[in-house]
């Protein structure tokens, strides 16, 4: 086997409490305990741009300049994406060795799919390679058993991102769930899929994922990570922490006529990046523009250094 190429912001509610007069007959009115609230980061609309039938849409879709990998469990489906014509496909012989191919990216004249034996216990993971030109199988890597279920794989910044979904739903096998979801991993690996650091996604976002998990992600144009989840037409804008393990949820974007699944930002045009996801009940791949320049990192303090007399005892 060859080695491969290298918020939430606590917003206190104050509220306003209308006193009644002071009087001798009367006692003042106490204010009533005031809780503060988490306030989600704000939600946006893409605006879309264009569609493709495509009936291998059911697990992601990937992109370069000239064409989109629509991604099933053992098949993936070039197509051109101006006219959207299938023109090659893989297909894995029925009994494997490949079982369920999640997303893919492409990085140069390859596609790298992530594939797990999802739902089969317990989890194992490999990242296999194609030759976008030819569509044939040219290499693999394996994790083996490890930190979940691999479902996507990207290139950012010199250095490899994946997801490694765990799930709430029920294991046929065990009897207990898959995982559990708030087990879920984003992990940053080197040019030898070796791990350098791990993030977990925060736990309103996961809440919404179950009793699924972490389906798509993708490093948008802004340099922030866009994950989606298994069912809902949500993309999550990410950023890395100043400190500690759990990503900063700093957006939403609805995705109209999206269920989740695997995306891709297409970085083949920098001036006019475009994002990419599936409609699986439809059997459509969508492209949409962004609202990335709208999408503002808000200030967050998270600590402070203290003088003398200041110190908190």
């Amino acid at each position: 086997m060859r080695k491969l190429p290298a918020l939430i912001v606590a917003t206190t509610v104050l509220a306003a409490v209308a006193l009644p007069p002071a009087s001798a007959a009367r006692p003042a009115a106490q204010a009533p305990t005031v809780t503060a609230v988490a306030a989600e980061p704000p939600s946006y609309v893409a605006t879309p741009l264009t569609s493709y039938a495509a009936f291998d849409a059911n697990q992601a879709v990937a992109v370069d300049a000239k064409y989109f990998y629509a991604v099933n469990n053992t098949t993936i489906t070039k197509h051109d994406r101006r006219t959207g014509e299938p023109l090659l496909q893989f297909a894995g012989d029925s009994g494997g060795p490949f079982i369920h191919m999640d997303s893919g990216v492409v990085a140069g004249t390859k596609l790298y799919a992530v594939h797990s034996n999802y739902s089969d216990y317990p989890m194992e993971s490999s990242i296999e390679v194609f030759d976008t030109k030819t569509m044939r199988h040219i290499d693999s890597y394996s994790f083996g058993i490890y930190r979940g279920s691999l479902t996507w794989l990207d290139w950012h910044n010199g250095a490899w991102w994946a997801g490694f979904a765990n799930y709430d739903n029920i294991s046929d096998e065990t009897g207990k769930p898959y995982g559990e979801t708030y087990n879920t991993q984003i992990v940053k690996l080197n040019d030898k899929f070796q791990p350098l650091a791990s993030y977990t996604i925060p736990k309103p976002i996961l809440d919404r994922f179950k009793p699924m998990s972490n389906s798509g992600g993708s490093w948008g144009p802004d340099g922030r990570l866009w994950l989606t989840g298994h069912d809902l037409g949500e993309a999550y804008v990410m950023e890395l922490p100043t400190a500690g393990a759990e990503l900063r949820w700093v957006a939403t974007v609805d995705l109209p006529d999206v269920q989740g699944q695997g995306i891709a930002w297409d970085r083949s045009n920098p001036r006019n990046p475009t994002f990419w996801a599936i409609s699986r009940p439809n059997r459509l791949v969508h492209t949409f523009s962004m609202p990335v320049s709208s999408i503002k990192t808000p200030a967050a303090k998270g600590w402070q250094v203290l003088g003398p007399g200041q110190f908190r005892k």
